[in-house]
């Protein structure tokens, strides 16, 4: 996904925003949200690497002299590239979450019709909720609606049915997810957020959502969100242009969204680690944009702004954006970091320690799947992390890292 945003340097803007975080510092309870990829494909549980890990140019099956594979993407995986319809993966990803204090997940979500990858997308989606319930986690759905676009260039839909096939898919979202105890709501209204809109526009929507048992509450990114008459705006890394964009621009822009006088309940605040797309390397097409993680520094402030905002939801953006290196998901640079960062502002009673368990129990699910009598074991370590009993569970855990390290690990 990418977020074209120009915009100009303002010293008035800078100072409001600047002023706002001093005067914003007694801030209600902020709910951690993180916006999520479900489409990633492996070839030991799909039969193949999906488009998301080589984008037609790199090869996983190409191991580097690290054991590292060949991968679309800047960074590595701290479990390595997963496929995100094994339930190993997805367990180990909730509970990351659920120990670092995030509350919700922002599913994006392409939609229910079987074209390009979008049927493999929502099949995903609909495993991983299973795992976020589990772990008593939020959920919604970010619909891309550029798809729209490219159904009608692909001859699979035909113009003049765009908006029945969008009023089609507001139905699904009502009869299936809306209602759901664990999908996210403000005063009863579900949450739904679009990646744009990059197709719909206003009198479509209006349409769309005509008759729906749960009328939902719709945010789109700040630079289309009025003219298409949603309900609230959602954060994104400002990234235009193809160069960098310095911290005093995505600073701005910050500013910019946390002051536009809009009710705390119309805005979505964003976090992002940095940005760094793969675009260019794979010949896709030129980079949007780069924003430098700065050694984590810039999610360290941009978290910092979205928690003095007044905005109660914050979007972390992403988990595992890999091709736009987004992904705060730990990863052979930045281990644990951005995870131990949220840590610090939602004071879950977990520590640093429990972080590093989903990914000891997924790697060891991985190397035992043949030994029944071990994956009992581990069987019962999943049921005690999902109910933080993480003490108990490295009871459990420790004879299996011992064997290899011949001592204490914890």
């Amino acid at each position: 996904m990418s977020y074209r945003y120009i915009t100009e340097l303002s010293c008035n803007i800078l100072l409001l925003f600047s002023l706002s975080l001093h005067l914003h510092s007694e801030v209600g309870p902020k709910t951690v949200l993180v916006h999520y990829m479900p489409w990633y494909s492996s070839k030991s549980i799909s039969g193949g690497w999906g488009w998301h890990w080589t984008m037609n140019y790199f090869n996983p099956e190409k191991i580097n002299k690290d054991g590292q594979r060949e991968l679309a993407s800047h960074d590595y995986p701290l479990i390595g590239p997963y496929d995100s319809n094994d339930g190993q993966a997805l367990e180990c990803q909730v509970l990351l979450m659920k120990f670092s204090g995030i509350k919700g997940v922002i599913l994006d979500w392409y939609g229910i019709e079987d074209f390009r990858d979008y049927a493999m997308i929502h099949r995903n989606t609909k495993h991983m909720i299973k795992y976020i319930k589990r772990a008593e986690l939020q959920f919604a759905i970010c619909y891309e609606d550029q798809t729209v676009t490219h159904m009608i260039a692909g001859k699979f839909l035909q113009k003049q049915e765009d908006h029945i096939h969008g009023k089609k898919v507001l139905q699904w979202l009502d009869k299936n997810w809306f209602g759901d105890d664990a999908y996210i709501k403000l005063d009863d209204q579900p949450m739904l957020l679009v990646f744009g809109p990059q197709y719909f526009e206003e009198k479509q929507w209006n349409y769309m959502v005509s008759g729906l048992s749960k009328r939902p509450r719709i945010y789109g990114l700040p630079h289309v969100s009025q003219q298409a008459g949603m309900s609230g705006v959602f954060g994104w890394p400002p990234v235009s242009g193809g160069g960098e964009i310095v911290s005093v621009v995505w600073k701005e822009y910050l500013g910019q969204l946390y002051t536009k006088g809009l009710a705390a309940e119309a805005i979505i605040a964003v976090a992002f680690p940095g940005f760094h797309d793969i675009y260019n390397d794979v010949g896709l097409h030129e980079s949007i944009g780069y924003i430098n993680d700065r050694a984590g520094k810039t999610f360290i402030e941009t978290f910092e702004y979205a928690w003095n905002s007044q905005s109660k939801f914050i979007q972390i953006a992403t988990w595992n954006d890999y091709g736009e290196g987004t992904g705060i998901e730990p990863t052979q640079s930045f281990k644990y970091q951005y995870l131990e960062e949220i840590q610090k502002y939602t004071q879950t009673g977990f520590g640093r320690d429990d972080l590093r368990l989903p990914v000891i129990l997924y790697n060891l699910k991985k190397k035992h799947m043949k030994n029944s009598v071990a994956m009992e074991d581990l069987k019962q370590v999943s049921t005690l992390l999902f109910s933080s009993k993480c003490d108990e569970a490295r009871i459990l855990l420790q004879p299996y890292i011992a064997k290899k390290t011949n001592k204490t690990v914890w």
